[in-house]
């Protein structure tokens, strides 16, 4: 009777012990998965930031070039500011989305135009370009890799058993990345001339 009394009490022991592991684990993942998106935001911020740290150079090249502010510059180092004041995620985005049109309308209107052949040979200019292009593209990357870890989450908080953890801790599914209302339409490129 003693030996059945320490069997089945090392075997609720070793119950209690697995359950134990698996709520700090599953807590730990979690955990670790929230994260995971709070990161993936960042380097898309970051990315936006990389792409408002290069306006000034690319308004000064423009600027000096055709030695007259044009609405295009106005309209992108506005868009800059909004992004640096705007506030949570849906806003930094829209306003990241204002910034990216406002740079290809720049872009596109000096490289069409005929009247500034200096200014598209300028090899800064033709760098910096390349530059705001490849941040573009980087933004996109980063939130499709945001897109992912909240995919990742989801699922972990949707799927049993590790729902029922979920909802204990008080995680729940996360809202997918979607683009803004206003940013779903093609952006006028201008009409290629500089005001």
């Amino acid at each position: 009777m003693k030996q059945t009394g320490k069997i089945i009490m090392f075997s609720l022991l070793a119950v209690i012990l697995i359950l134990g592991v698996y709520v700090i684990s599953g807590y730990n993942r979690f955990v670790a998965l929230d994260q995971d998106i709070n990161g993936k935001w960042s380097e898309v911020e970051n990315q936006y930031q990389r792409q408002a740290d290069l306006i000034p150079n690319l308004v000064s090249i423009v600027s000096s070039a055709v030695k007259t502010e044009t609405s295009f510059v106005k309209d992108v180092t506005e868009a800059r500011s909004r992004w640096q004041s705007a506030q949570g995620q849906m806003a930094k985005d829209t306003a990241g989305i204002q910034m990216s049109n406002g740079i290809s309308a720049l872009v596109n209107a000096v490289a069409v135009s005929e009247d500034y052949p200096v200014l598209q040979a300028n090899k800064q200019y033709v760098a910096l370009t390349d530059e705001v292009s490849g941040t573009q593209n980087r933004i996109t990357v980063a939130r499709g890799r945001y897109i992912d870890s909240i995919k990742s989450f989801n699922i972990a908080v949707k799927s049993f058993p590790s729902n029922v953890l979920a909802s204990v801790f008080g995680f729940s599914a996360k809202e997918y990345y979607q683009a803004a209302e206003s940013s779903m339409t093609t952006p006028k490129l201008g009409t290629g001339v500089l005001p």
